[in-house]
């Protein structure tokens, strides 16, 4: 079986989580009157070629305004087709978003693999003690090496 893989993304849009969690609402239930179930996906463009090691216990890392700050388990990857016939590739996700230590990030388009050694630790799923601290203050604990 192949090593566990990441993929890292900027959440373009969203401010903080809690505008990803409201908008993963609002996809659940397109995917549910889709006839897909009330599932949480996210559609990209490219399909990961190494597909093997993302669903080996991969996760998507998601970037808000230049910090990682939360990240979502990859459940499976599903086929999807454009308007004009084009194959895409949906990110099953797991529905729980787990916040991270904030780690900085530079701008990038599309998405890039992240290797779990490169990945921020989790500080735990949303309304958790260590999850509510603000997020300048978890950043500057990140920086010194207490997160």
């Amino acid at each position: 079986m192949a090593a566990s893989l990441h993929l890292i993304k900027l959440c373009v849009g969203a401010e903080k989580v809690e505008d990803l969690t409201r908008w993963q609402e609002t996809v659940r239930a397109r995917n549910d009157a889709a006839g897909r179930g009330p599932i949480t996906t996210h559609v990209t463009r490219m399909w990961p070629k190494r597909a093997d090691a993302l669903l080996d216990g991969g996760s998507i890392y998601w970037v808000f305004r230049g910090l990682v700050l939360a990240r979502q388990h990859v459940l499976a990857l599903e086929e999807r087709k454009a308007e004009d016939g084009t194959r895409r590739c949906a990110l099953v996700l797991d529905p729980e978003v787990v916040l991270t230590a904030p780690q900085p990030r530079r701008p990038f388009q599309g998405w890039r693999y992240l290797l779990p050694a490169d990945a921020p630790p989790d500080l735990g799923p949303l309304g958790t003690p260590e999850a509510d601290l603000p997020t300048a203050l978890a950043a500057d604990l990140s920086r010194l090496g207490v997160l």
